[in-house]
């Protein structure tokens, strides 16, 4: 008798362990992000989602209710989410926010962001806080503690001037702000002025770096920007005129080296970029075009030159951010005007992107994958 209830233990383990289900759901391998929105529709603020391995989404999920959260950051080593509120009615200006990341995100602190209609944010590994006021044409400077409570606002550096597009260049228009790699400056994006303006943090404050300004091709709007691993080159999207520039870092210099057009020669209607994002090899440069509702692709070249390789239809209306997962098989975009989010499977080869997947999503503006 107990030979026989042995045996049959046995049958079962081994049934088990060959079941090709069971190990399929073993080796799944999930990725997950959050999504900033837009709340003036159908949002209710921050929301994430999963994928699978094949690139499927999964269901959404609301996180957090919060008014506007258009861009989204981790800090402290992703123990905290950071979020702005794209808004002019805390107290005259946006705010910006922290939370505890859990099942579902616990809000922690909220302050000033330093100006109006704050629409980018990001952190460093020193918990230094960076926002990009749209409206207020500032960026704004606070800090992250270690159980994630925001300090009151620091500073503010206050753009100044204006360019050549009258109704969008009139005045300062801070788009983004962004952490030079292996350096000590930061580098705010103003699409208003036509500049990047360059700076240092010293105690808390932005002090001017020398040759603080560099001005771009008139009519570019400069709105993010991305570094080439090699740290030898950055790129600037520009949102009125379409292109992208190539900007050369040697010898701790920055020098604007080229301009290249986002859209086909063929396209004859209106349309304005949003994103960028290059692949960790060096070797692959996407944009997006909001208007012809694509993604762009580049080739580059070990010179930093970029090749146009093709353009790749979002399926949607106005595609503003994207993102690559965090091993580049797949890239995801937000479609603001249609609700929909995409998914692509990335060739790592030739850069090409395929369709996976769709899903509803109300406005989203900011993806962030978890790492």
């Amino acid at each position: 008798m107990i030979r026989t209830i042995f045996l049959l233990l046995m049958i079962l383990v081994l049934t088990a362990s060959c079941n090709p289900t069971q190990k399929k759901q073993n080796r799944t391998n999930f990725y997950s992000f959050y999504l900033g929105t837009y709340t003036d529709t159908n949002s209710k603020g921050i929301y994430k989602i999963q994928m699978d391995e094949s690139g499927k989404f999964g269901e959404l999920q609301l996180q957090a209710e919060t008014e506007n959260p258009s861009y989204l950051s981790f800090a402290n080593s992703g123990k905290y989410l950071i979020a702005v509120n794209e808004i002019n009615t805390y107290s005259g200006v946006g705010s910006v926010e922290s939370y505890k990341i859990g099942k579902k995100l616990e809000l922690i602190s909220r302050k000033s962001s330093g100006g109006a209609h704050p629409c980018f944010v990001t952190v460093n590994n020193k918990g230094i806080v960076l926002t990009a006021n749209y409206t207020g044409g500032n960026t704004g400077l606070l800090r992250i503690d270690s159980l994630g409570n925001l300090s009151e606002l620091f500073d503010v550096n206050q753009h100044q001037g204006s360019g050549v597009i009258k109704g969008r260049q009139d005045k300062a228009h801070a788009h983004s702000i962004w952490f030079q790699p292996h350096s000590n400056k930061v580098i705010g994006v103003d699409l208003g002025t036509n500049e990047l303006w360059i700076s240092k943090i010293e105690e808390n404050k932005f002090v001017a770096a020398e040759n603080n300004r560099l001005k771009l091709s008139d009519g570019a709007g400069p709105r993010h920007l991305v570094f080439h691993p090699n740290g030898k080159y950055m790129y600037v999207i520009n949102e009125l005129n379409n292109t992208i520039s190539t900007i050369s870092l040697l010898d701790n210099k920055f020098k604007l080296e080229s301009n290249i057009t986002t859209l086909p020669d063929n396209f004859k209607g209106n349309s304005a970029t949003a994103d960028i994002h290059i692949s960790s090899d060096g070797k692959f440069l996407y944009g997006s075009n909001r208007g012809h509702n694509s993604i762009v692709i580049y080739a580059v070249s070990d010179n930093g030159n970029l090749q146009l390789l093709a353009h790749e239809s979002t399926r949607g209306d106005h595609p503003r951010n994207f993102s690559l997962s965090p091993d580049e098989k797949f890239l995801v975009v937000a479609n603001q005007n249609t609700n929909n989010l995409l998914c692509f499977k990335r060739d790592f080869k030739t850069g090409l992107l395929t369709f996976v997947d769709e899903v509803a999503a109300p406005k989203p503006v900011c993806i962030l994958f978890r790492q």
